[in-house]
């Protein structure tokens, strides 16, 4: 009968102990050896960040807003010229 590990990490083993303790061998000096773990955030990430800790939130303007939405009444022909002007100014 022949007894693999999970992955086939080992080889056939015999019926005995297939391992024997061995002394761990110390490890070079200096930072090779070590694994170091790190983040960076981007401006995009940082802002994002800010933007979710405000915590002025004009909840009279929110609920305004959604029942404008709700009624059909706050997609305007005058607010869609004027987003598209704030737009082209901003790109161009």
């Amino acid at each position: 009968m022949q007894i693999y590990g999970p992955v086939h990490v080992h080889g056939t083993q015999p019926l005995s102990a297939p391992h024997t303790a061995q002394a761990a061998k110390p490890t070079p000096s200096g930072d090779s050896g070590q694994i170091r773990d790190e983040l960076q955030i981007s401006e995009a990430g940082r802002l994002a960040e800010q933007a979710g800790q405000t915590s002025e939130i004009r909840q009279d303007r929110v609920d305004s807003i959604r029942r404008q939405i709700a009624e059909g009444t706050y997609d305007t022909d005058e607010k869609l010229e004027i987003a598209m002007h704030r737009m082209l100014d901003e790109i161009g």
